[in-house]
């Protein structure tokens, strides 16, 4: 695809088309091979259609920020490499490359250094959320991670300020990111890794209030607090409902800006397990009632990025879509996850998702599964709330030279 051409749908792009589902499973233990080929010709306009019609407390929080309108149109830029085919985990010198492509890409410079430092300053407290809900098998890729800590350096933060961080502590040490020994894989002790750990890793003064309630239950903040009555006192199923959610204090106070490493999935609840998705589902409590099945949503995860705490902070995600998986997310699910080589970055969260969104229906169609667009009809609410684009015609589509 020339430089700068509009996204049209996949069955009209000219670079190199995916294998197809089925065809080539990722090695897993478990997990069967089918060497069957089914035909890639899939058109994703329907989806497309469908979006456009239907630690520390002691930390001082950071002054609120405001998130900067969409603009007209949203590049989204991506790194495919044949190279690593098979063997992505295995080539960190090549997963290296394309994030380095990508990085100099989506500023627009060709220095490391000052490609970094257009995104953060020395000063700021950085923060890299990743998935790890996916284990060993299926979660954001050290090697991507590594690139991004090595361009925060040389941006001039020091590792003492850069947390990576997901929800779970078992998701984090399951992946590679928490060893038992404490240590990073890679990266040496020096690396602040951190887990939120419900409940007590909300923040009970970042309080988001949505328009739906939700039942409580374990692990979310007020849970237990909720849960205490008075002796002989029967207990009001009421009691249990909230409307609050609460972020975690990662978010609204140890970070002032973040670097959003999402996975490439699907999601049973809202469709598309994204980039909005990782900054809002896994950092709050109370989430349930921001994803449904089928139908129109009164509450979404574009609601909870829209916040002041969320939005302003998140100035660059990187996709890792080495590994796809278009059924079963965001956990692992092996007869869905296949090699995608695929490394995707934006500034845009909304275009970026609707990218990825536009790959799982067409991978799904091929595998005869359902069309998730309803559920993912939520995209249309984040364009309105000005987080970004998911019309076809602002979205514009990048490949991005890798060295030989």
């Amino acid at each position: 695809m020339a430089r700068g051409a509009r996204w049209e749908p996949a069955a009209r792009l000219p670079y190199r088309m995916d294998p197809p589902p089925g065809a080539l499973q990722i090695d897993t233990p478990g997990a069967a091979r089918d060497s069957r080929r089914l035909v890639l010709r899939y058109l994703i306009a329907a989806a497309l259609a469908s979006l456009s019609t239907s630690s520390a407390a002691q930390i001082p929080a950071p002054a609120p920020q405001t998130a900067a309108p969409a603009p007209k149109t949203s590049e989204v830029f991506f790194a495919q490499d044949e190279s690593t085919f098979g063997r992505a985990s295995d080539n960190p010198d090549r997963v290296r490359a394309m994030v380095q492509a990508l990085v100099f890409s989506v500023t627009g410079q060709t220095d490391w250094a000052k490609a970094w430092r257009t995104l953060v300053a020395p000063t700021d407290r950085v923060g890299i959320k990743i998935s790890t809900v996916g284990g060993r098998g299926f979660s954001t890729h050290p090697a991507i991670v590594a690139t991004i800590v090595s361009g925060l350096e040389a941006a001039g933060v020091p590792r003492g300020r850069i947390v990576v961080w997901d929800r779970n502590s078992e998701d984090l040490r399951a992946a590679g990111f928490l060893p038992r020994t404490g240590r990073y894989d890679g990266l040496g002790d020096r690396l602040n890794v951190r887990a939120i750990d419900p409940p007590r890793g909300f923040d009970r003064e970042a309080e988001i209030v949505g328009t739906v309630v939700g039942k409580l239950m374990w692990g979310d903040l007020i849970f237990v607090e909720k849960q205490r009555v008075k002796i002989g006192q029967a207990k009001n199923e009421g009691d249990q409902l909230s409307s609050s959610s609460y972020l975690a204090r990662i978010v609204s106070r140890d970070v002032t800006k973040i670097i959003n490493v999402p996975v490439l999935s699907d999601e049973r609840g809202c469709g598309v397990a994204g980039a909005i998705y990782n900054m809002t589902i896994p950092n709050v409590d109370n989430w349930r009632r921001y994803t449904q099945t089928e139908g129109a949503f009164a509450s979404s995860p574009a609601e909870i990025f829209a916040d002041e705490r969320i939005a302003p902070k998140c100035v660059l995600h990187i996709m890792d879509g080495l590994l796809a998986q278009y059924a079963g997310g965001p956990g692992f699910s092996p007869g869905y996850t296949f090699q995608h080589e695929t490394i995707y970055a934006s500034k845009d969260p909304v275009a970026l998702d609707t990218i990825a969104l536009g790959r799982i229906e067409e991978w799904r169609a091929q595998a005869k599964l359902p069309s998730i667009a309803g559920r993912s009809a939520w995209l249309k609410d984040a364009a309105s709330l000005g987080l970004g684009n998911a019309a076809a015609e602002r979205i514009v589509l990048q490949p991005v030279a890798l060295p030989r």
